[in-house]
């Protein structure tokens, strides 16, 4: 399921010219710069929060990636939980140029 889930999530990103995956391997703060020097005007990241402390380690990566794309003019537009055998993974997060 969670391979399907990122094959849509990169066939969604191939098909709208304006978008780009930044999936695994970067930091927000690294995928903000980068969509911003690309001027694109739109930017799906993963934030993975299978890992450490769940609760509290998720929401402040969430926070900094937030954080990194507002200051470069970008608004979240959505935030989707991708959870596998009831256990949270992470979220795909999309931001949008304002």
């Amino acid at each position: 399921m969670k391979t399907l889930i990122v094959a849509l999530a990169l066939t969604a990103c191939l098909a709208a010219p304006n978008a780009d995956a930044r999936l695994f391997g970067k930091s927000p703060e690294k995928s903000a710069a980068e969509a911003a020097s690309q001027q694109l005007q739109a930017v799906t990241i993963w934030v993975d929060a299978s890992w450490g402390f769940r609760n509290q380690g998720a929401a402040n990566d969430l926070s900094a990636a937030h954080r990194a794309f507002y200051q470069r003019g970008y608004h979240v537009v959505s935030v989707e939980p991708y959870i596998e055998n009831g256990d949270l993974q992470g979220f795909f997060v999309t931001y949008e140029k304002r």
